[in-house]
């Protein structure tokens, strides 16, 4: 994969911030603001999946849904009677 170099602007204090803690590492600045923004990219993604996830969940399970649930569990109670 292919490295390309680019320039930002970032407040004095953060970029002092940023290299101290990349010494302290022992990695390059450039490896630090890398892994910064591979976490951040990861928390959107993340994010983004636990919104659709919880779309998926937020309506109540239609009638038909519910009595399959409930078979399921009577089934369930059937199958581990007596098991514990």
């Amino acid at each position: 994969m292919a490295n390309i170099k680019t320039a930002i602007s970032i407040q004095d204090s953060l970029f002092k911030q940023a290299d101290a803690l990349a010494r302290e590492m022992h990695i390059s600045r450039s490896r630090l603001f890398v892994m910064a923004v591979e976490d951040f990219i990861q928390r959107q993604q993340n994010q983004q999946l636990l919104e659709k996830i919880n779309l998926a969940y937020e309506n109540e399970p239609t009638p038909a849904e519910e009595d399959r649930l409930n078979k399921m569990r009577r089934q369930h109670r059937q199958i581990v009677d007596g098991e514990w």
